[in-house]
């Protein structure tokens, strides 16, 4: 990916809804982000030239594959299109941008459509939780837990807490932002939430403990959702630009990106890591690819950071391999109001995953959407005043894949 891959424009649906409960599915979410995509971005379908598609788990909660096929009976316009889907659990979405960037970077195509999609609300919670858990190894870890996934970062929390040691009053400091910046966000899954006295603390009767030392306001929730964007090259969208009395400089642009994958097993990539800096290098280095990629000298460059945070603890690690704090700081920036929307280096100023939701092949594609929106001012009640440059951190699995993008304008 070079500086010359823009994005158009794109939509979201609503992270609060529940399909299944309208006896809706992903053909239903793709008539509907679609049109909107193209309407936002004014471009026809009939103009994108390849279809890149981020989901997760097609097969096992909705009993479908071939999700590019899907894309294009949801818009005759994309029929007979290239097409391909793209599985790096949590991180598909990135991973089909990322795609659609080499694509466009390679000159074989002009204008890419990537969309990610989940439905996940039609089965019961520990049924979603099983077929989540097959981004983790298979029968070697988690097996003994009722939740894999709350269970694998409450061992990344353990693991926190032998290095640096944790208080559970950051954690919940780090949700509590989290859930007051989705109140703002009109399509975020916990926007109308309400949260008594102890939902952020140690509190077994409002925040109960979910696996080992993570509880309630510290896990993500089972969310359904799509989000597509539409990415062109610098030719195209400088027509596109000149016909709307735009200079190029004022569209959204990817200006760099970081994509790397580490083993799979978590206990793997932990016992790599001690002795070093971080606990996951791989996500430092991919971070720091974006920067590089996108000539910028590291965080102090960076306006507003749209980052993973699936769970508390994955949000305060991320947060310390940007380049901000070292590792077993995270705490003072989440007290001191750094991370907050008014604050230094606004984090996840729409609500995250926590509490804008985590609609899992969506994810990747909504933080570049929600960058977009704020370096051009179209963010809302969520805009960052000034913000002009954002990284997106998206990461699969217990850290497995991880992708970054620089997302900027210039005016």
């Amino acid at each position: 990916m070079s500086h010359d891959l823009y994005v158009l424009g794109g939509a979201q649906t609503d992270f609060a809804r529940n399909w299944a409960k309208e006896g809706l599915g992903l053909l239903d979410m793709l008539t509907e982000v679609l049109p909107a995509t193209f309407a936002d971005a004014q471009v026809p379908s009939s103009e994108v030239q390849v279809v890149h598609v981020g989901n997760l788990a097609g097969e096992l909660f909705a009993g479908q594959a071939q999700l590019g096929g899907l894309v294009a009976a949801a818009d005759p316009g994309l029929v007979g299109l290239p097409s391909t889907r793209h599985e790096a659990a949590c991180a598909s979405g990135s991973t089909a941008l990322v795609a659609a960037g080499a694509d466009i970077a390679s000159g074989r195509y002009d204008v890419a459509l990537v969309v990610g999609l989940e439905l996940m609300r039609n089965v019961s919670a520990k049924q979603a939780a099983d077929h989540l858990g097959t981004a983790a190894w298979a029968g070697r870890e988690a097996v003994d837990a009722e939740y894999a996934w709350p269970a694998l970062f409450a061992e990344v929390a353990d693991e926190y807490e032998v290095r640096y040691g944790l208080d559970h009053a950051v954690l919940g400091r780090f949700a509590e932002i989290a859930f007051a910046n989705g109140a703002d966000n009109p399509l975020a899954q916990a926007r109308d939430w309400a949260f008594p006295a102890g939902s952020f603390a140690e509190d077994d009767d409002v925040n109960p403990l979910v696996e080992g030392r993570l509880r309630k306001t510290d896990c993500g929730r089972i969310t359904d959702g799509a989000a597509a964007v539409v990415l062109a090259g610098a030719d195209y969208a400088a027509e596109w630009a000149a016909a709307r009395g735009l200079d190029l400089e004022q569209v959204p642009r990817l200006s760099g990106f970081g994509h790397r994958t580490d083993t799979l097993l978590l206990a793997d990539k932990l016992d790599a890591s001690r002795g070093t800096d971080h606990l996951f290098p791989h996500l430092h280095g991919t971070i720091h690819d974006a920067y590089r990629r996108a000539g910028l000298s590291g965080i102090d460059d960076v306006d507003v950071v749209e980052m993973h945070d699936c769970f508390t603890i994955t949000g305060l690690v991320t947060l310390e391999h940007l380049g901000l704090v070292a590792g077993g700081k995270g705490g003072e920036v989440v007290h001191d109001g750094t991370i907050e929307r008014s604050g230094r280096l606004p984090v996840n100023p729409g609500g995250g995953l926590l509490a804008a939701g985590h609609p899992v092949g969506a994810t990747g594609v909504r933080m570049v959407l929600d960058a977009t929106r704020q370096v051009t001012g179209r963010a809302g009640a969520t805009q960052v005043d000034g913000a002009r440059r954002v990284l997106t951190v998206n990461v699969g699995g217990s850290f497995t894949t991880a992708v970054a993008f620089v997302v900027e304008t210039g005016a």
